[in-house]
């Protein structure tokens, strides 16, 4: 054994120093030594102060220098600890299961031998443009982006792949663009434009369409953690669509990335901030929500915060900041200080994190544009009516000396007390019912279900305008008589007025036109209390007393005249839910004036109008304008129409949905650093500022929520254009220039083509953030536009990843895009534009079994099941089961996964969209005015794929076609069962079989990998 370790040390050291192994080549720091260095030593020799090794720091210029001997670069201690056979010096340790390989020494040998220069990460470095190469002139350079890639490849000894076919071309990028297959006409006007910049014109018209920021909005959501529902065991629905609808909005109005930016970070704190940019913030608020019992809030508070820095982290920063909850990162310069610090920016909150309330707010009301309108319009209402009310006020206040004077002269005359000559009740057998010497009704007796009675009163007066209801005691009633209820409320739910004319058989009903409370505890009003509804009522409760009286005054539309031996009729209704809620005790009078003097009322009044003016309160002054006004029949209408207005404009905010939004407590909240992350851990007081690793926040500015969001998008910070342009390039081309798009740190990978990131990412910032610039640039330049075809050269073996982008990006499109290009390529899309997430198509029993059968699945129809699947209801804990390749949504996700398992084809081919859309398609083409097989099959191929079907491709379809039309007509209830899938149904003059065949022939094609994938 110790042989052939000898044997084999001494193999290694002939190789190293062989001539082949000792061929210098320039090493690059940031390239080839700082990720070898970070994979192997900066978990012990990194930024974590508290988990460093021997003092050692190999993350920094000068800790790594301790470790070089430059004048002998052979003995230098960081060379030697690779190299040494001792276990017990060897570097990595044996335990760390890390070894560098011997290409990797040789690198880390050759650039101590070059002197070692050091050169920061290369994302924390000043973001400059590079000169693009200067490249002799050729037809396939489109832009910069070529000459960046087209040189390099000829470093290589390649060659960029020539454009692809025109076909393949509008079809690739109307996918990209839109996220939706091209129409037929859009293919033939393509292809018979043949002039110069015939595809940039197609571009301009994709960037133009409505559906660009659908499609571009679609990996914004995954990043934005965006779902309908809170998530955790409750899952509680929530109302955040309103704020994906801003961000297609955004996309489509080519809103600037900055702005984007500042808006979904801080658009409340903007001066005069709009409903639009407090909406925006709502990107902060897409967090889950814990709704379990027995959570703290405090705890889910901090929670929530965390997966606010921590999303800014990997959105805009790329950088992995979640292991700095409890210690310094292991790989980059962020220290568990500088994570509370970014923690601070977030935590002025007012959300308190109670898991009650699906909404917490604070919350935005944002109406559609059809509520907005009407609002829009009951607004102007209000506004002119609030004009005529002003000038009527301003009247009635010339008109107040007379008044007063009238008043005074009429108080002396009280109202009359009817004489009640009759009281009934449904339970008459099982109470008792005494009128009183005060004209009162005392009930006693068993409690009964309900407390409904019929008073009959005897008139005194000719004519009634007004009623009054006194409660006089609160009461339940029991058979050794009355006692109070524990609650400490009754409930009236019916008040009905009747005159009975003296030797009539029927009786009149009187229309009420108002009733109006005098105690309005709680907001408890007779007015809105009094309705259909046998579960409300007028309840009058104050929280203290029980037994004081209430008074309730009704007025009446008309006045009544009243003759001798008349009587008047009222019935008191109590039919609620609430059986212990009862009046007891009670009393009727009446008025004929329109403003019933109530006693009370009137003795305040009369007291006011006894003093001098100047030496009334404001009490008196507040009943004397009171009473003024509703004596004004002119006053009262418009009193009673601002009323129904307000009562409109309640019912349409009643039905806007509720956004969770940003906004600042009036306190500052004090942010300390938690101790392994545990919210009730404080240890030492921090300031919100950012990494000291990166450019400060401007001088003299509020360390702020909004100073956070500018100073993420200010050209100083070198790391958010890269990482923005980084993912947009992956949309584009399936992997970002740098493959680890969600970290940009030394863990991340360094990008091949490092000066093009940075001058795309130069060119975005100074274009004034402009995305549509952006993705206009990547999408006319040659490197997108070249064929996905490699020719069997040595390109597929040396490049197999096409990292070096030597021909155009061929990758399996996502699920959300396969569906809706299947349903717009067979006519069953319904392009509507925003609005609430819609239930599609969906197996059963999925919501239930998530949710232990406390969520129930409601299939939306119509339209709802043909919408884009942006706008598909995402239930956080089990996610539309169509997308089973994107992102959970639970946190921030940048990373695309892709993939080919089985599960995609059984998707595809048996899910109810797929087998709908395929019978939709069969049917346009059967209903087509074309009159062969082969030119069906061809319009097939057209609709889905942009192009005709090879004559290879048309006869396997057609063989195959004749086969399913025997197999079909021999097997009607097949027929039946198969054409059945799916609420769709083609027209019934169409041929069973043939329309079964030709679904299956569509289903197929549908199915075809050329359909499937982006090439």
């Amino acid at each position: 054994m110790l042989l052939t370790r000898l044997t084999l040390g001494i193999l290694v050291c002939i190789l190293l120093a062989s001539p082949i192994a000792a061929q210098e080549q320039q090493i690059s720091f940031k390239r080839d030594i700082r990720p070898i260095l970070s994979d192997n030593c900066f978990y012990c020799h990194g930024p974590d102060h508290n988990h460093r090794q021997a003092g050692l720091r190999l993350d920094t210029h000068e800790g790594a220098s301790a470790a070089i001997d430059l004048e002998r670069p052979e003995e230098s201690p960081l060379l030697q600890r690779v190299l040494t056979h001792d276990l017990e010096e060897r570097m990595p340790p044996p335990k760390s299961n890390k070894q560098l390989t011997e290409q990797q020494i040789e690198k880390i040998r050759q650039w101590i031998k070059q002197g070692a220069p050091w050169e920061e990460h290369w994302s924390f470095t000043p973001l400059v443009a590079p000169q693009p190469p200067q490249l002799a002139h050729s037809t396939s350079l489109h832009n910069p982006i070529d000459a960046f890639v087209q040189s390099q490849l000829a470093q290589n000894g390649w060659a960029a792949a020539p454009e692809a076919d025109r076909r393949t071309l509008i079809r690739r990028v109307t996918l990209d663009l839109t996220g939706l297959p091209p129409t037929q006409s859009e293919v033939d006007a393509f292809l018979n434009d043949t002039e110069p910049g015939a595809y940039e014109r197609v571009v301009a018209r994709l960037l133009q369409s409505s559906a660009y920021g659908e499609r571009m909005a679609w990996e914004w959501l995954d990043a934005a953690r965006y779902a309908d529902s809170n998530g955790y065991q409750g899952d509680n629905e929530r109302t955040m669509w309103p704020w994906r609808d801003w961000v297609v909005q955004a996309f489509n109005q080519n809103l600037p990335f900055d702005q984007f930016t500042v808006w979904q970070l801080a658009g409340d704190m903007l001066p005069d901030a709009t409903l639009e940019e407090k909406l925006a913030t709502g990107f902060c608020r897409n967090h889950m929500i814990n709704g379990e019992g027995g959570r703290i809030a405090e705890e889910n508070r901090v929670d929530y915060v965390m997966d606010m820095t921590e999303t800014v982290g990997t959105v805009w920063l790329g950088l992995t900041l979640n292991c700095c909850r409890c210690h310094d990162h292991k790989f980059d310069p962020i220290l568990q200080r500088e994570y509370y610090q970014l923690f601070a920016f977030f935590n002025q909150t007012p959300v308190d994190g109670g898991g009650g309330n699906p909404q917490t707010p604070p919350v935005l009301a944002v109406p559609s544009r059809d509520q907005q309108s009407r609002l829009d319009a009951i607004d102007q209402q209000l506004r002119e009516n609030r004009e005529k009310t002003k000038a009527r006020t301003d009247y009635l206040a010339t008109q107040r000396a007379a008044w007063e004077t009238a008043q005074r002269d009429g108080l002396s005359k009280s109202p009359t007390a009817w004489q009640i000559c009759k009281v009934t009740s449904a339970r008459a057998q099982k109470q008792k019912l005494n009128i009183e010497s005060d004209q009162s009704v005392l009930v006693s007796g068993e409690n009964p279900s309900n407390d409904n009675y019929t008073v009959e009163l005897q008139p005194s007066e000719s004519t009634i305008a007004a009623l009054r209801l006194e409660t006089l005691q609160h009461a339940s009633l029991t058979k050794d008589g009355l006692s109070r209820t524990g609650s400490g409320n009754f409930v009236l739910t019916g008040f009905e007025v009747y005159v009975q004319r003296a030797g009539a058989n029927d009786r009149q009903r009187l229309v009420l036109k108002r009733a109006e409370a005098t105690f309005e505890q709680g907001g408890l009003k007779v007015q809105t209390t009094l309705d259909d509804d046998p579960k409300t009522g007028w309840g009058v409760w104050d929280g203290r007393n029980v037994d004081r009286p209430h008074t309730a005054a009704f007025y009446l539309e008309t006045s009544a005249e009243l003759h001798e031996n008349d009587r008047l009729i009222v019935e008191l209704k109590h039919e609620s839910q609430h059986a212990q809620h009862l009046i007891g005790r009670f009393r009727i009078s009446t008025s004929a004036k329109a403003e019933v003097a109530l006693d009370s009322i009137d003795s305040q009044l009369a007291e006011a109008l006894k003093k001098p003016t100047d030496q009334r309160s404001e009490a008196d002054e507040a009943l004397l304008l009171k009473r003024l006004h509703r004596s004004d029949q002119q006053f009262v209408t418009l009193e009673t129409e601002r009323q129904k207005l307000d009562e409109q404009r309640s019912g349409i905010m009643a039905t806007v949905p509720n956004v969770m939004v940003m906004a600042e407590r009036p306190e500052p909240r004090t942010t300390t650093m938690l101790d392994r992350g545990l919210y009730n851990a404080p240890r030492d007081k921090v300031d919100p500022a950012v990494p000291a690793s990166l450019p400060p926040l401007p001088a003299n500015v509020s360390a702020n929520r909004l100073a956070l969001a500018r100073w993420l998008v200010s050209s100083e910070q070198p790391l958010t254009a890269r990482v923005v342009v980084n993912r947009f390039w992956q949309q584009f081309f399936g992997v970002g220039l740098v493959k680890t798009v969600e970290d940009f740190g030394s863990q991340g990978e360094v990008p091949r083509y490092l000066d093009l990131l940075d001058w795309l990412a130069s060119d975005f910032r100074d274009s004034g953030w402009n995305v549509k610039h952006l993705v206009e640039l990547i999408v006319t330049s040659h490197t997108y536009r070249q064929s996905s075809l490699h020719g069997g050269s040595s390109l597929a073996k040396d490049d197999p990843e096409n990292r070096w982008l030597a021909r155009g990006a061929r990758f399996r499109m996502p699920s959300w895009m396969i569906r809706d290009q299947a349903l717009a390529a067979c006519g069953l899309l319904v392009r509507d534009l925003g609005g609430p997430s819609v239930n599609g198509y969906q197996p059963d029993g999925i919501w239930e079994e998530a949710t232990f059968g406390q969520k129930k699945y409601a299939r939306g129809n119509g339209d709802a099941l043909y919408r884009r699947s942006l706008y598909t209801f995402w239930r956080r804990i089990v996610g539309p089961p169509m997308f089973f390749d994107n992102a959970s949504r639970q946190v921030c996700t940048v990373k695309v996964v892709r993939t080919n398992t089985p599960l995609q084809a059984l998707f595809t081919l048996n899910d109810v969209t797929f087998v709908e859309a395929a019978r939709a398609l069969a049917a346009k083409t059967l209903q087509s005015e074309l009159n062969n097989d082969r030119a069906r099959v061809d319009f097939v191929f057209q609709r889905i794929l942009a192009r005709p079907a090879s004559d290879a491709e048309a006869k396997r379809l057609i063989d195959a076609l004749e086969h399913s039309v025997t197999q079909f007509q021999s097997q009607p209830e097949e027929v039946k069962t198969f054409l059945s899938v799916g609420d769709w149904k083609a027209p019934a003059e169409l041929d069973a079989a043939k329309l079964a065949s030709w679904s299956a022939l569509c289903l197929a094609v549908l199915n075809l990998d050329e359909t499937l994938t982006k090439e």
